[in-house]
């Protein structure tokens, strides 16, 4: 059974930083990409940045750019993301999820197949 399991989320001052972690289990993720995507109140799920277990492309949302980071540690089966530079607009519930579809973006949320059950970022202005 597949298992993803995000830590990390917390409040913190626009500016500030968070790392959120992403526990993979349940598999073997090789070939597996990773994701990051949120949901703030009242809007849909948008992408965040995404990675490949194997080779480690990545890709991100314009509006994380230069301020985002995402990286594996393949011996932990885990997914990290570093936050910096936090804007209010920020304020999420941020959730880690892994997919496995032949060509993807790994930018739309029907591209992933297993979920975690998300953490709560919330950045004050």
């Amino acid at each position: 059974q597949v298992q993803l399991v995000e830590t990390g989320g917390g409040l913190v001052q626009a500016g500030g930083s968070l790392r959120l972690s992403c526990a993979a289990s349940g598999r073997t993720f090789s070939r597996y990409y990773m994701g990051w995507l949120r949901q703030a109140p009242g809007k849909e799920r948008e992408f965040v940045a995404a990675i490949r277990w194997s080779g480690g492309a990545t890709n991100y949302a314009d509006s994380v750019k230069g301020r985002f980071t995402i990286s594996t540690d393949n011996a932990k089966n885990t997914v990290y993301l570093q936050m910096n530079s936090l804007k209010p607009e920020d304020t999420a519930v941020y959730y880690c999820a892994a997919g496995n579809r032949g060509r993807p973006t790994m930018t739309r949320a029907y591209e992933y197949d297993y979920w975690g059950q998300g953490t709560q970022v919330t950045v004050s202005s």
